[in-house]
């Protein structure tokens, strides 16, 4: 794998999940050359070989409302048009759904109305907001009917609420047979089976309680694991007291955990964490100096392309065998036995995927980066990646290398998805103070694993709630046939054969699109 800056742009060719072919793949040849600008309402700009329709909207009702989860993508507690919000109504709270996972079943899985069949094909979601009230719906892909198109699936108790925040990243468990959410916030992983009706299994005695966003699964039944926790702030020149405070210390790290028994994750297994050395020696954090973290030649050297580093997988956390939910013991703080165990600390590695057809050998995952132009614009930040990076994880030959380093125009890395064995597609996730220091909004890019010239294939818009409440994020990109059997998992290139393509507009209007080639 070479290695370069994302600033190499040249529009040639990116393969992208789709419906509209036996394969359900089809090339992109022309790309969107510009990002769309933050100021005012802009519409999204897909490439014309590409089109894209509406699967569901903020506004859209639950057929099985519970306290103040009534709609999709906006809990009742306000308006939810742009018209209200302009005349002085209290907005809604956006619920802001997030990665989306794709289930084909073979047979209708059940649902709050006994006796309907809600389909075979499913999009199921986590919903990232706060205030103990995040919740998983179902988007039951077959059925018209609105009263019965989406589904809660985490109704609130007898307080109203969830006691579930920042439900983020998702992945189907073929071994297990359940869908896995991770709670972005620090909160457990939680386990939910795709059969009605759900009985949740919070796994925070198993792997532990810290910020996890992406989470996948390999041959053996192990769980890959990235965590999205922002480090401390500290000056972008530390001879200047004066400068911006924008620079963060690396304080997120990526995880591994084998179970002892696949097909029964309650019964506890190991945690790891992945440890980089470069030149003989660990790259570890240290709390008592933030500043020689992120400014470190190990660091400078890891975002150098062209380099290769050994790797290791350290032991954070060990249960011990158990036989039950109930047996587990109180969660445990996976980030900090992470460092106490010296593990390797990047920023931000919010989400990642295992190359299809590489057997799970190879996997690549990303780092948001500082999201602040001030800390970007120093070269030496930029160098160790300010910016945001993509960083290629070779499983079998335990090896590290950078991918991408991004750069002013392609940063702040979010989730990924692989549209066919060599293209990875990347969402920027800038937020909205980058959004405003570059009068930039955020591009959806496709960049080749073989050196083909990369592509951005979706320029985001911003809809009218999301002017009136600030940001906008493409978020929860994701391409599966959604077949639930261990032939189709995501390192496999069967996994492809009819894909699907969805990704959620995030922030305003909560939008969740289905990608079609034209």
């Amino acid at each position: 794998m070479i290695s370069r800056n994302a600033s190499s742009i040249v529009a040639v060719l990116l393969l992208i999940g789709g419906t509209a072919n036996a394969s359900g793949i089809g090339p992109v040849n022309v790309p969107v050359p510009t990002a769309n600008p933050r100021d005012g309402v802009q519409f999204n700009r897909i490439s014309p070989d590409l089109a894209k329709t509406l699967v569901a909207k903020g506004a859209d009702p639950l057929e099985n409302p519970s306290g103040l989860i009534t709609r999709f993508g906006f809990l009742n507690n306000g308006a939810v048009t742009a018209d209200q919000i302009a005349k002085g109504a209290a907005a809604a709270t956006p619920t802001e759904p997030d990665k989306n996972t794709y289930l084909e079943l073979a047979r209708n899985p059940g649902g709050p109305v006994s006796g309907y069949d809600y389909g075979r094909h499913f999009l199921f979601q986590g919903h990232e907001n706060d205030g103990d009230i995040a919740y998983v719906t179902r988007i039951n892909l077959d059925v018209d009917d609105p009263s019965h198109r989406i589904t809660l699936v985490t109704p609130v108790g007898p307080d109203g609420l969830t006691h579930f925040n920042a439900i983020d990243g998702s992945t189907w468990d073929p071994f297990t047979k359940t869908l896995l959410f991770t709670q972005e916030d620090g909160g457990a992983v939680l386990q939910i089976p795709a059969t009605w009706p759900p009985r949740l299994a919070a796994l925070d005695g198993i792997l532990g309680t810290t910020g996890f966003e992406g989470i996948q699964v390999d041959p053996a039944g192990n769980l890959y694991l990235a965590e999205d926790i922002g480090g401390s702030k500290i000056h972008v020149d530390p001879g200047d007291p004066n400068s911006a405070k924008a620079a963060r210390q690396p304080n997120a790290f990526m995880y591994r955990f084998l179970p002892y028994d696949k097909t029964n994750l309650l019964k506890g297994g190991k945690l790891q964490a992945l440890q980089v050395s470069v030149d003989g020696s660990p790259i570890t954090f240290h709390a008592d100096d933030p500043e020689a973290d992120v400014f470190s030649q190990a660091q400078l050297l890891l975002h150098t392309p062209y380099t290769s580093w050994p790797i290791a997988w350290v032991l954070v956390h060990d249960t011990g065998v158990l036989d039950s939910a109930a047996a587990q013991p109180a969660g445990f703080d996976a980030n900090q036995m992470a460092k106490d165990a010296g593990a390797t600390p990047f920023k931000r590695p919010e989400n990642f995927q295992f190359q299809p057809g590489t057997n799970f050998r190879k996997l690549y995952f990303d780092e948001t980066g500082d999201t602040d132009v001030n800390s970007g614009n120093v070269l030496a930040l930029a160098q160790r990646g300010a910016w945001g990076s993509i960083f290629e994880l070779n499983v079998a030959r335990n090896k590290i290398s950078l991918f991408v380093l991004g750069d002013a125009e392609h940063n702040s890395f979010d989730n990924l998805a692989f549209a066919d064995p060599t293209t990875l597609l990347a969402e920027e996730d800038r937020g909205d103070s980058l959004h405003e220091q570059l009068n930039t909004l955020d591009s959806m890019w496709g960049y080749s694993v073989t050196g083909e010239p990369t592509v951005r294939w979706l320029a985001l818009g911003r809809d009218p709630v999301s002017v009136l409440l600030g940001d906008n994020e493409p978020t929860g990109i994701h391409v599966s046939n959604g077949k639930p059997g261990i032939g189709n998992m995501f390192g496999r290139a069967s996994g492809l054969d009819g894909a699907r393509a969805f990704f959620t507009q995030q922030h305003g209007m909560n939008e969740v699109w289905e990608i079609f080639y034209r």
